[in-house]
This record gives C-alpha cells, structure tokens and sequence, in this order.
C-alpha cells in the first residue's frame, strides 16, 4: 500500500545553518505520525517544508507516492491542511468566523459553503451561534476549534498538526487532543503530530520520530516508548524531563 505521506532525505540549510538534515519517515494512510524534540530540533520546520512555506535544499517529499511541486498546487491544499500553534495569530483579528471560513472555500471556488462551515463548525463543537463572531470574542481553546474547522472546510486527507495545544491551558488540552482524535477516525485523517510533549505524542500517535538539533535519533512506536524500550540517551532524557519536575 502506497504511503500517505513520505519524506526522504529531507535537507533544509537557511544560510549555512542546517535546520534539517538527511530526516526520513513514512506515514501510512490513516494512521498518527509525530514529531517530537526539544525547540529547535526543526520538527516544526519539517511541516513547513511539506506545506511550501519553507524551501527544500535537498530529498523530497512524497504525496500519494508522487513527488509535491514547487510551489504547492491548489490541489495539494485541497489534500493537505496544517492547524498553526498559534490560535491567536493564525486568525485574522477583524474578520468574523464566518469570513474566516468562507475565505478558503472562495480561494478554491467551491459552491456548497453554508453546509460545509454548518458541517466543520458542529463536527469542532462549536454552533452556528459563533459564526458572527470575532476572534476576540473567544477563548483559546475555542479559536483552536475556529482554526481546526477551517483546516477541515476542504475536506482533506491529511492534517499536519504544529503543537495544536501547546498554546492552550492545561485544562483546555485534553479536549482539543481528544476532538482531533475523534475527527481522525471519523474522516478517517492521516496526522503529522508535531510536539515538544512525549506525553501527548504516546496519546494521539502510533509511530513517532525524534528529533534533535535538526537530525533523527530514534523512530519508535507509540506502544515501544510507553513501555520505556528506548535506544537512545537522548530519548531518554526527553523521556525523563516529560515526566516533571520531583522533589528530592
């Protein structure tokens, strides 16, 4: 069977700094991948590098086991949708929610808008009471909800996913996590998970890569790292900090 989503060699220099270097991995369709390290490992810059925001220097990536142009098509975002980290930045502040879920349904010229935000909007949680609303007017874990519609308007196949609760308060990141999880079974949705958190990586994904100043250190399962099966050190030690701080 033909992967969802692979990314071979993946080389990303800015300037003479390599941000990735030489990162594989495969997702199959359907399935949960995650991306973990510590900032700066450039897991985050890996799905920016999928979506086109950030030039390849070397590899490629492979959608549906064919090679993605430059620039991305309009098709390709019709395939792939990414939720930001940010859910105060990555809605525009004087737009409603109505707008802001319009916009990419007029950008790719499709007619049935009203059921298609009725859809995303009460598949997120959220009713049509937020439509006129302003991003202002909602908390965070509800703008997440906004910014997770919208990714679902053009109904993809493929999520990339750039710490969608690390802005979020404690609180509010299980049900977020606990959402997508159940979007991803009920449209049957490939993730790419990115995430400084092994706990929450052991929680939504299967597989997952570790990533550290750029380079892969280990790809494991899910089930491996929960039984604490790990290769590295430095697998280790992100496994150790993830568990908190204890007082001696």
């Amino acid at each position: 069977m033909t992967d969802a989503l692979a990314v071979n060699n993946l080389t990303i220099y800015f300037e003479d700094f390599a941000a990735v270097d030489d990162v594989s991995f495969n997702v199959s369709a359907g399935s949960s991948f995650g991306l973990v390290g510590e900032s700066g490992s450039g897991k985050s810059t890996v799905l920016r590098a999928i979506v086109g925001l950030a030039p390849s220097s070397g590899g490629e990536i492979l959608l549906d086991g064919k090679p993605l142009a430059t620039p991305r098509s309009k098709a390709f975002y019709r395939h792939v949708q990414m939720v930001f980290q940010d859910p105060y930045g990555s809605l525009h502040p004087r737009q409603t929610v109505d707008r802001t879920l319009a916009e990419p349904l007029a950008i790719h010229g499709i007619g049935d808008g009203e059921r298609r935000i009725a859809r995303a909007l009460d598949e997120v949680g959220l009713g049509k009471g937020f439509r006129f609303r302003y991003p202002h007017q909602l908390s965070g874990g509800q703008r997440q909800r906004v910014a997770i519609a919208r990714a679902l308007l053009l109904e993809p196949k493929v999520l990339l996913l750039d710490e969608p609760t690390s802005a979020l308060d404690a609180s509010v990141q299980a049900e977020v996590l606990n959402l997508l999880e159940q979007l991803r079974r009920e449209r049957q949705l490939t993730y790419v998970l990115v995430s400084h958190d092994l706990a929450v990586v052991t929680h939504m994904c299967e597989r997952l890569l570790v990533m550290q100043k750029g380079q892969a250190v280990e790809e494991l399962s899910a089930q491996a790292l929960a039984a604490r099966q790990i290769g590295t050190a430095y697998t280790r030690d992100l496994m150790a900090a993830s568990t908190g701080f204890k007082r001696e």
